[in-house]
This record gives structure tokens, C-alpha cells and sequence, in this order.
């Protein structure tokens, strides 16, 4: 893993620095429930590392280092094809987390991680990791529920991919949006070209099947990244 500036928690820090350490693990769903003793603990063991935009966190192929927390700003997962082309997995924002695979045995990634703007990471090693699991069992009880929704969730991405036509994908990916963001109002929390190989397709189909959308009333486009769902009934019936 290439990275271009890394500390240790446990070395002498400000007091600035350690309450960003104890934050990037509070806001993560695994230890939100611990309490502050807890949290100190873990944070202990984790390190902070910093990439620019751009920069690849880890390559397919190589060995994980543990447990890869997002403490600012964005990164993506996606696998390559035979041909080159890219597939998105998902996009990982703050709390968000990766590498939990490493839990079970010294695996290496399946996939590639890129920073989509400047990047802070938060990263456990799988043995810091492996002993919190049996000091604190609530933790595993809350990573195999992760495991359950990314496992949902990735059959559904596929099966989509497999039978739905583009503007059922476009239509059904604005829906959950929605219900996700609890508004009518949306954000894309990806790019076009992004939103494109999540969904299987073409930037430029999905602006045209947008823009038809658009001229069917069913929605209104406010920027590349602002969406207005006028009618949620219609896009349910693509």
C-alpha cells in the first residue's frame, strides 16, 4: 500500500490528533456503541494514513493490512476486468469501512481502492482486530450483520445487472436513493462515470436515459449530482 503520510497513535501526539483518531473510530458502526475506555483502547492500536486524490490505497493482489476505516473524504472499490474495463463496487465515505476479510485469514485484496478527493484512513491490524472480536462480542455480532447487508446487497447488484434493462437499474438505483435519503429531494453520492460502472452501463447512457426521464416529468435535474423525484409511482413502473 502506497501512502504519503503515516503515524502511530501511540506516539506523541497533540491533543488535536488524538481526538481525530478517537472520532474516525467513534463514527464507524462496529464501535459506536462502546464507550469512551473502550473507544481509547482501540484507538490505540489503529494508524493514520493520508493519500491524495487519486492516489490507489491498495492494489488487487496485494496482501491486506487489516481494517480500512474512512475517517475523510471518499474512496472506491472495483475490480478490473479481463479487458481492462472497470466495475465499481462501492463507494466508501466516512464510517465506512473495508477489509474485514482479513479478519479470517491472511488475505489479499480482490480489488482495487482509490481516494476520490484527499483521503485519511484509519487502518487496524487484523491481529489488533481479532482480539477485540473475543474481548468485545458485540463487535463481531455487528460485522456479521455488515457482512449479511454487503452480501444482500451485491446479489442484488448482479442479478439487476442481469435482467433488468438500463432504465429500470436508473430507475430502481433513484428509488432506493430516495428512500435511503428519506427525500424526494436526491444526491448522487457518485459521479456520472461512476454511477455508470455501478450500474453496468455508459455515462452517456445513463445522461440520456436521465434527460428522458426528465422530459417524461418524472423527474427534474438540478446539476450533475441534484435530483428532484416528481413522480416516484412512474419510475417504480419502468
Amino acid at each position: 500500500m502506497q501512502d504519503s503520510t503515516s503515524c502511530s497513535y501511540g506516539c506523541h501526539h497533540n491533543s488535536d490528533a488524538e481526538e481525530r483518531q478517537q472520532y474516525c473510530i467513534s463514527i464507524v458502526p462496529l464501535f459506536n456503541h462502546l464507550d469512551l475506555d473502550e473507544l481509547k483502547e482501540i484507538v490505540q492500536t489503529t494508524r493514520s494514513h493520508q493519500f491524495p486524490k487519486g492516489q490507489i490505497v491498495y492494489h488487487s493482489g496485494e496482501t491486506s493490512e487489516g481494517l480500512y476505516i474512512v475517517h475523510k473524504g471518499s474512496m472506491k472499490i472495483y475490480r478490473l476486468s479481463g479487458n481492462g474495463k472497470e466495475q465499481l463496487i462501492r463507494i466508501l465515505g466516512p464510517g465506512d469501512f473495508t477489509g474485514e476479510l482479513s479478519l479470517f485469514s491472511a488475505s489479499v485484496h480482490e480489488s482495487y481502492a482509490e481516494a476520490l478527493e484527499p483521503l485519511e484512513l484509519c487502518i487496524m491490524s487484523r491481529d489488533s482486530l481479532q482480539s477485540f472480536l473475543l474481548k468485545y462480542p458485540q463487535i463481531a455480532l455487528k460485522m456479521l450483520g455488515e457482512f449479511t447487508s454487503r452480501l444482500a446487497e451485491s446479489e442484488k447488484q448482479a442479478t439487476r445487472i442481469a435482467t433488468e434493462t438500463v432504465e429500470t437499474r436508473i430507475a430502481m438505483y433513484l428509488s432506493n436513493l430516495s428512500e435511503m435519503q428519506k427525500n424526494s429531494g436526491i444526491t448522487l453520492p457518485m459521479s456520472r462515470k461512476h454511477l455508470a460502472s455501478y450500474l453496468g452501463t455508459t455515462p452517456e447512457t445513463i445522461s440520456r436515459k436521465l434527460a428522458d426521464f426528465e422530459a417524461s416529468g418524472w423527474i427534474s435535474q438540478q446539476g450533475q449530482r441534484q435530483i428532484q423525484i416528481l413522480n416516484l409511482d412512474a419510475l417504480l413502473l419502468v
